[in-house]
């Protein structure tokens, strides 16, 4: 993949976040600035997404860790955990919303 394909990966994908957090009905407010996505939920807890466009990777990271994800066979993948990103925010946002969330 090359920068400009990396990019556009990752501004659809963040593009796609945003619209589920305005549907979702848990109140979590975002941010998002040149290449960083900041959820902010009610108990004031974060989880900050960002591009690291030199090693074409999307960082995470939550209250409790990090998490690098790397684009394979269409979707983001945790190079720790296997895990593919929808799945992991759901989990992590329910996590720090302290209720249930939907986002995928």
């Amino acid at each position: 993949m090359n920068d400009s394909q990396y990019h556009q990966l990752v501004d659809d994908m963040f593009i796609q976040l945003e619209e589920a957090l305005d549907a979702c009905e848990v109140d979590i407010d975002y941010e998002s600035a040149e290449g960083i996505l900041t959820l902010e939920f009610l108990n004031r807890t974060k989880i900050i997404l960002n591009k690291q466009a030199p090693l074409h990777q999307l960082w995470v990271a939550t209250k409790y860790n990090g998490h690098h994800f790397n684009f394979e066979d269409g979707v983001w993948i945790d190079e720790r955990t296997g895990v593919e990103f929808w799945s992991f925010i759901d989990e992590a946002a329910t996590k720090q919303a302290e209720q249930t969330v939907k986002l995928s």
